[in-house]
């Protein structure tokens, strides 16, 4: 395991490649990133792709994957278990469709990182890393930060079929004011492998993004910044010089990859089947699981669909009325396109080369608040793998009686991605590079007994 983000040694001579870049006129990073992605494709992985599913806010593992029928009063909740498709594997009754397909999936009831910091949960769940803070309050994007596993998987595979490697939507993970939380860029390898954020609080995935129609001038629609694009990176820790640069590289960005008909098909939902359609749900969440099937057929590696709304009260975060919403408006949203993405991909084909993995910041407390909420947790929580290489039908870890502690095979969210890694064909020595051409290994857990 790598103790150190950036180790001072080069995997490969450094002469050797400052001596190619003499003659190419490339830099040293140029040539590292040419390299890695010119053998991306044949990384010894089970997945060829994966969709990432983040649910903002943290969802509570006793009202989905590790209920709690049994808990002591005040702390049990007003759930009952279901069983499921594997015989002594129960989830939460507001979970039926899934429950129907947990033969696919590995239910891991023990990950834990121990932050009940929102930015710090995001960070750890979209990096597999440890956010390093140097400054006060919740840490936002940041440069000086590793990479997502979005970015990662941009340098290694390399974009293709014109379309980036690796794309977030419906938008990005942050607060109410448009903050947006550490964890979802390519931090120290810089700006060329951030992920596609495509964004506008109206957009419905699927539909026409906002101004943009293919075989148009491109340069008119730039000049009109028709596009809405992730332009509120809000860093308000950046000068304002440093903020309309990156939005005006995320809106060249997609209107170079969006030009294309090809590409832009990918986005499009026109050609689907009605029943398709109906299956993944008429919201936000499900439309943005159906885009992200879309998107891994056309070639991309990594796509991160995080719950869509960033509001307290319409998100994970159930310090209040916890028990309503989760029953009415989360859970059935959850159930019905996890379940339509879990089992499309199975329908089409791709499932077994196509990791799923479901996860948020953290959990949710044992204790229920005098509200009639579950505040922040991040000493235990669940996460759901399937697809891609994963023994399905099976759980991993266990928590004590009220689900607030791992008391068997306790995961950490590095042993997480080290599995997701591993599934994905990315090891411990598998290299990515930073901007001055500096290596960075990403994988600083074990992967998951059991689970590939």
């Amino acid at each position: 395991m790598k103790a150190n983000h950036f180790p001072d040694q080069h995997l490969w001579a450094r002469r050797a490649f400052l001596q190619a870049g003499a003659a190419s006129a490339l830099t040293l990073p140029e040539l590292l990133q040419a390299r890695a992605s010119s053998t991306g494709s044949s990384l010894h992985g089970s997945a060829k792709a994966c969709i990432l599913l983040f649910m903002t806010g943290g969802p509570a593992q006793q009202e989905t994957f590790d209920p709690k029928p049994d808990a002591p009063e005040g702390t049990r909740g007003e759930f009952r278990p279901i069983a499921t498709s594997v015989n002594g594997i129960q989830i939460s009754e507001h979970l039926p469709k899934l429950a129907k397909l947990t033969h696919h999936c590995a239910l891991l009831r023990s990950v834990y990182h121990g932050s009940d910091t929102h930015g710090v949960g995001v960070h750890y769940n979209l990096t597999g890393l440890k956010h390093a803070p140097r400054r006060s309050g919740e840490p936002q994007l940041d440069r000086q930060d590793p990479p997502s596993i979005g970015a990662v998987m941009r340098y290694l595979r390399g974009d293709r079929k014109g379309l980036p490697a690796a794309v977030q939507l419906p938008r990005p993970v942050g607060d109410q004011n448009n903050a947006m939380w550490a964890g979802q860029h390519a931090g120290v390898m810089g700006p060329k492998y951030d992920p596609l954020f495509l964004f506008d609080e109206k957009w419905m995935p699927g539909d026409p993004l906002p101004g943009f129609a293919p075989a148009v001038d491109v340069d008119g629609l730039r000049q009109k910044g028709r596009i809405n694009l992730l332009g509120s990176i809000q860093d308000k820790r950046t000068d304002r010089a440093e903020v309309e640069r990156d939005y005006a590289r995320f809106q060249r960005m997609a209107l170079d990859v969006l030009d294309s008909e090809r590409s832009w098909r990918a986005f499009k939902l026109d050609d689907e089947k009605p029943e398709t359609l109906e299956l993944y749900g008429n919201n936000r969440f499900g439309r943005s699981c159906l885009v992200a099937r879309r998107l891994i057929e056309a070639g991309v590696a990594l796509v991160t669909v995080p719950w869509h709304f960033k509001q307290s009260e319409q998100n994970f975060d159930t310090h209040n009325k916890h028990f309503p919403k989760m029953k009415n408006m989360l859970l059935p949203v959850v159930d019905q396109a996890f379940s339509a993405l879990l089992q499309d991909l199975q329908d089409r084909g791709i499932l077994g080369e196509t990791l799923v993995a479901w996860t948020g910041e953290f959990g949710r407390t044992p204790k229920i608040n005098g509200n009639g909420g579950r505040d922040h947790w991040g000493r235990v929580y669940s996460a759901v793998l399937a697809g891609g290489g994963v023994r399905g039908g099976r759980v991993v870890g266990r928590t004590d009686k009220q689900g607030g502690l791992p008391v068997d095979s306790p995961i950490h969210v590095t042993d997480l991605f080290a599995t997701m890694y591993k599934a994905l064909g990315v090891g411990s020595d598998t290299p990515v590079h930073d901007q001055t051409g500096r290596p960075l290994f990403v994988v600083h857990g074990k992967p998951v007994a059991g689970v590939l």
